[in-house]
């Protein structure tokens, strides 16, 4: 999989989530296996650039190779700034979110909202890659709706404005995560694509991974919200992909470690407050379907410092490790 002048280790990205990719999010899972990452969407109002928010999403010190940040927005000029203004930043790979179907992106006419104007998307492309002399990627679902599925000629509109690779999720707008994902459209734009075509949308193992892969023969694959909690997703994906085998679930001292050392990128990278309380919903992706985890996430949650979330992590998975199991999911209804 190769991007511009990147040659990607394998064909496994994390997608971009708002509130989720954050650097911590996006090293863990490069570590995990991942080939890339992309970071969550930055806005692309430049009145924003100075927030804390938005230079914490411009922070890439430390990160692994290749950056790619998404940026977000709906007018063509604001966006080749918000795209020269990351590149600055030492972004190596821009992508434009053309897939969000948040309600609160598409009331501004920005994320997914942009497919049902064609013109625009075109205008867009074409200020953003003639503003950076970094690769230009996109992101899209397959239409507004199910009767205005237009990926393949927003596909053909990419490819014309120099667009190096183009991820697809499965979905339409409409559809936002409800139902399954199809991988139709996928294939179809990938039959007659000639730039790299990523498939996204409900992969969530290894057999899904290359069933996907198969089907659609796409160039890589993205994985999201399986990614939550689980970023060991990606090494078992890539064992899978190039032997056919399964490895083994991660042992209660790995996650233990894993979700340890994630809280501690946390604290440091928003500070004691707010890395507090996000930390809170990776602890709850980490310890959802275990023995006991209901009422331990019930506790988390009223935990107001570092300091008693990690005693009480520590607390939780000792007490799981005297069990001497190996990570074993159940259901939330038996704990």
């Amino acid at each position: 999989m190769q991007i511009g002048s990147h040659a990607l280790k394998n064909k496994l990205i994390v997608a971009p989530m708002a509130g989720v990719t954050d650097r911590p999010f996006r090293q863990l899972c490069k570590t995990m296996g991942a080939g890339m990452a992309v970071s969550e969407m930055v806005s692309s109002n430049s009145l924003l650039w100075g927030s804390a928010k938005t230079q914490r999403r411009a922070n890439h010190d430390g990160e692994v190779s290749p950056i790619s940040v998404q940026i977000a927005g709906a007018d063509p000029q604001m966006l080749a700034t918000a795209a020269k203004y990351n590149a600055e930043q030492g972004a190596q790979i821009i992508d434009i979110n053309m897939g969000c179907p948040a309600k609160k992106i598409c009331n501004v006419m920005a994320g997914s909202a942009l497919l049902q104007n064609e013109t625009l998307v075109g205008r867009i492309l074409d200020a953003v890659v003639s503003a950076v002399d970094i690769p230009v990627t996109l992101k899209i679902r397959t239409g507004w709706d199910t009767q205005h599925k237009n990926a393949l000629s927003v596909a053909h509109i990419a490819e014309n404005s120099g667009i190096q690779a183009l991820a697809i999720h499965g979905r339409t707008r409409a559809c936002g995560y409800t139902g399954t994902a199809e991988y139709d459209t996928i294939a179809a734009v990938k039959a007659v694509a000639g730039i790299p075509v990523i498939a996204n949308g409900d992969i969530t193992s290894p057999e899904k991974a290359r069933q996907v892969l198969e089907y659609t023969r796409a160039d890589a694959i993205m994985i999201g919200r399986a990614a939550q909690g689980r970023p060991w997703i990606f090494r078992e994906i890539d064992h899978y992909l190039a032997t056919g085998e399964y490895l083994a679930a991660p042992e209660v001292s790995e996650i233990h470690r894993v979700l340890i050392d994630h809280l501690y990128d946390l604290y440091q990278f928003y500070g004691e407050y707010s890395g507090v309380r996000i930390a809170r919903k990776h602890i709850s992706w980490y310890t959802k379907g275990l023995m006991g985890s209901a009422s331990f996430r019930h506790t988390m949650n009223q935990l107001p410092t570092s300091e008693a979330q990690l005693s009480e992590t520590n607390r939780f998975f000792e007490q799981l490790a005297e069990q001497s199991q190996r990570l074993s999911y159940v259901d939330e209804g038996s704990d």
